[in-house]
Parts: structure tokens; sequence; C-alpha cells
């Protein structure tokens, strides 16, 4: 067991147990000859009842899967994945309802979980593995609750355990997945900061060394379909190649190559959408997710609708408000609801109701204190008291949809309409390099994005810092790697009043790969 997990209390009688070894036999043997209960020895098997727990928590059919984790322990009462398991219901039920007292009352209860289930069988490979993802995926929720220290030292003992466990058992498969995402995320993180994480936490790792070992992984799942982690690798390697690497076809292509089933699973369905929409796929963003599983069986998921209104609106459906009233009313936590109230000020914006978008915009501002990035971009919208221009909107939210010919043809037709107010004009250069970067017109993008550094470099708005990054991108796919670095040194030389830290450690990021 690693040093840096909590040893065990033990009770008084467990302690005779262990100091007078000659009495626990005699006890054992005693029982034995009276044909008593004989002693069973605490096990880690991902047995058929195991699997059937697992599937049923990670599609959201939590009141199925309570009913099999009950028979489970009833059948193999020793089985110690039995607790690993109701943590993982724990942390899906939560991470779904986004229900702050029960994120309490899961904090109370990890410590004694990872207690208990660091008894057992040292010689499983499942003893550091369960432990390490107990860590993690208790992690995942301190940083959804801006609890960020205890969540810094869980994934830090997470690491720790699972740098161990792959010293012990090089062969089993499972560890990498979780091995692979911490790589990548070490290496994601800005050079200059990343000594801190090898000082404080002991970790390392990069971009390329997590992606080897979740491309390992999946090659695994595929090979070996009763994998139990299959689908789950899958879906963070996508994801890594999305977000870490920029890779957008390769991460559809990716998640479009395994198992995922929308029509049985809501988390399914909503991991599609995501990267459906991310990549330029938006109409399959929408049929994911009205054509997903729902029902009384699964577990509330109120995200799905948020997801869906962004997605219909990102194509200007008319209808778009519909699920995004839904998640106001369904999602019982305060995350998203700023960012869907000024989706829904878009909406009526678009059409042509200012007095509406001013009344969503009242909700955000008496909705308190925003704590995720897009609830404070939401945020600062109302408080600015400034009403985004109906073009300008539509073309961003044309892009995002991946709709790029609409929303350049939006543009082209409009641009006179700009020249005379200092923000629209920037906003307008910015957002056609965008448009003409995704369309493959280089040149054309290039060229809007440099009007708008030149021209915004100096003004408080992130089109300018995020022009630069885009060049940087650019120039990094088309291998220019001088051109790539210096655009990305501009991108963190340039300082928005908004998504600046965001930008620049995607800047950072891009430096680190051109190394």
């Amino acid at each position: 067991m690693s040093t840096l997990s909590i040893a065990p209390l033990a009770s008084p009688i467990r302690r005779v147990f262990t100091l007078q070894p000659v009495l626990r036999y005699f006890w054992v043997l005693f029982f034995c000859l009276l044909g008593g209960t004989s002693v069973a020895s605490p096990y880690f098997d991902f047995s058929a009842q195991a699997r059937k727990t697992y599937q049923l928590t990670v599609s959201l059919r939590i009141k199925e899967a309570r009913s099999a984790l009950d028979e489970l322990r009833k059948k193999e009462p020793e089985n110690y994945l039995s607790l690993y398991l109701e943590h993982c219901m724990d942390v899906v039920t939560i991470l779904s309802g986004d229900n702050k007292s029960d994120y309490l009352l899961f904090k109370k209860k990890l410590l004694p979980r990872i207690d208990k289930i660091s008894r057992g069988d040292r010689s499983s490979p499942y003893y550091l593995f369960c432990q390490a993802e107990m860590r993690l995926q208790g992690a995942l929720l301190q940083g959804r609750f801006s609890d960020y220290l205890s969540g810094l030292n869980d994934v830090k003992q997470a690491y720790s355990l699972l740098e161990e466990n792959e010293r012990r058992f090089p062969d089993f498969v499972a560890n990498k997945k979780s091995l692979g995402l911490l790589h990548t995320m070490v290496g994601s993180i800005p050079e200059e900061y990343r000594w801190t994480i090898k000082a404080l936490a002991g970790m390392k790792g990069d971009v390329a060394e997590g992606e080897r070992e979740l491309a390992e992984v999946v090659q695994y799942a595929r090979q070996h379909p009763d994998f139990v982690y299959g689908e789950e690798a899958l879906v963070t390697y996508a994801f890594l190649l999305l977000y870490a690497d920029n890779q957008k076809e390769r991460a559809w292509n990716t998640i479009r190559s395994g198992t995922l089933d929308h029509r049985k699973n809501p988390l399914a369905a909503y991991v599609l959408a995501i990267i459906a929409n991310r990549t330029g796929h938006n109409d399959d963003a929408v049929k994911y997710l009205e054509t997903c599983a729902s029902g009384d069986a699964y577990y509330p998921f109120p995200f799905r609708y948020f997801l869906l209104g962004t997605c219909k609106l990102c194509r200007l459906d008319s209808d778009a408000n519909q699920p995004l009233e839904l998640f106001l009313q369904k999602n019982k936590g305060q995350l998203g609801k700023m960012e869907a109230l000024q989706k829904l000020a878009w909406q009526q914006l678009l059409l042509g109701n200012a007095s509406g978008y001013r009344q969503y915009m009242d909700q955000i501002l008496a909705k308190g204190e925003a704590k995720s990035d897009t609830d404070k971009a939401a945020q600062r919208e109302a408080k600015s008291g400034e009403m985004p221009d109906p073009v300008l909107l539509k073309a961003r939210l044309l892009f995002d949809g991946g709709y790029y010919q609409r929303a350049y043809d939006l543009l082209k037709s409009g641009g006179a309409a700009f020249a005379s107010d200092q923000k629209k004009k920037l906003e307008y250069t910015y957002r056609l390099g965008r448009v003409a970067h995704e369309m493959g017109k280089t040149q054309e993008a290039v060229d809007y994005y440099t009007q708008t550094m030149d021209a915004g470099e100096k003004m408080p708005w992130y089109f300018a810092c995020n022009a630069a990054l885009q060049l940087g991108i650019l120039y990094e796919d088309q291998k220019n790697i001088p051109k790539a670095r210096l655009a990305y040194q501009r991108c963190i030389g340039i300082q928005p009043e908004e998504y600046a830290d965001s930008l620049h450690a995607r800047a950072k990021a891009g430096l680190n790969r051109l190394k």
C-alpha cells in the first residue's frame, strides 16, 4: 500500500487478532470444527453481478443499479468492489443532479470508504486501482464545488497510487486509462507552472505520453469486448484529442467508432452530442439528444436539456428556448443557470424582442455569484448593459454549430454596418477570421486575424487575444513552427479583461507542443 494512503484505524478486536496470531488461529479452527460460518477474506472481483451494477450505474439506471448492488452484497459479501461501485454511483448522481448537499454527504463518506477498501486483498491489481479511482473521482467533484485544495491532494495521491500499481502490475490495462488521463493533464499545464505540480505533487507527464497510453487501452478494448472500461477509455481519449490536442476530426471519428448507444444511455447521448457540436456536426448533436434514452427508469439529467437548447440555438431554431426552460426547471444546482438565461436572452434578441432580452439579463443579475467561466461571462454581459449586435450574434452561433458557409455569407453581406463602431468592427474581423479558418480559406483567415490583432491588442476585449491564439494554431497545423511560436507569444502578451487565463493557457500549451 502506498505511504500516501491513510492508515486504517484498527479496532480493539482487530488489534487483538493482529498481535495474537495463536489466538486468532484457535478461534478460526474452533468455528470451523463447529460447522459455524467460515471466515472469508476480502477480495476484488469484477464478477458478472459487479459488471451489471457498473453498467447500470453509467447508464443512469440508478434504481436498478442500487438493487443490483444489494444483490452483489448478498451473493458476494466479501467482494470489496461493492464499496467502489457504491462510490461510483454517488459520483454519477452528484454530477448529474449538481446537488451540493449530496456532495457534502459524499465528502464525509469518501475517506471511510477508502479506509475500508484498503483492508482488501493487497495482491490484487484492483487494490490500489480502486483507491486511486475513488480519489480521482472525488477530486472531480471537489473541483466542481470549488474545493480545490482537497481536490489537488486527492489527485496527488491518486497519481502515486496509480504509479505504484503500474510498477506492481504492468500488464493491468485499466491502470493506463487513468494514468494516461493524468499524464495528459500534467502535460497540458504551462511550463512555468509545471515545476510547481512536480514539486508539490510529484507528478510528471506530457500530452503525447498520455495519448499513447489511452490509445493502447482503446486498442485493447477493441480486441477484448468484455473489458469493462472500454467505453470510458474511448470517451476519455476522444475528449483529449479534442481539447488537449485540437484534433477535431480524429475526436469525432474516434467517438463514433465505439459502441456508445444514445438510445439506451443518456450519458452516452450527452458525450456524443458534445463532441458532435464541437466538431462541426451539430445536426448529429441535436439528433442524439432528441432521441436519447429517457423516462422514469433513468436518473434525472437536466444538462441534456441545456445542451439540446444550445445546439438548437446554434442553428437558430425557433424552439431552442423549450429545452433551455426545461433545464432551468429541472436543475437543482446553480451551474449553468446564468448561461442558460443568457442564451434565452439571445434568442429573444434574435426575434427582435429587446424587452425580452433585458428581462432575462435582469434574472442573471438576481442570481448572485457566478462560479464557472461561462456563467461569469453571462454575468459580465448582464452587468455591462450592452446589447449584442444581432448580426454578429447570429454569426457567432452559426459558427459554434459548424454552419460556416451560412455564417460567412451573413458576415460578408453586412460588413459596412460596423465601420463606425470600434468594438463591433473588431468583432466583425475576428469572426470573419474564425469562419474563414474553418472553411480552409487560409490566407483570408491570416489577414483577418492580423487585422484584429493590430487593431485590438490594446483594447479590453478578448478578440485580439483569441485571434493570436487561432493564428498560432493555424501556423502549427501548417508546420510553420517559427510563425506559430510568434503568434502564441503575441497571444500571451495581450491582456484582455475576459478569458485571459484560459487563452494564455492554451497558447502556452501550444508553445509546449512546438518543443
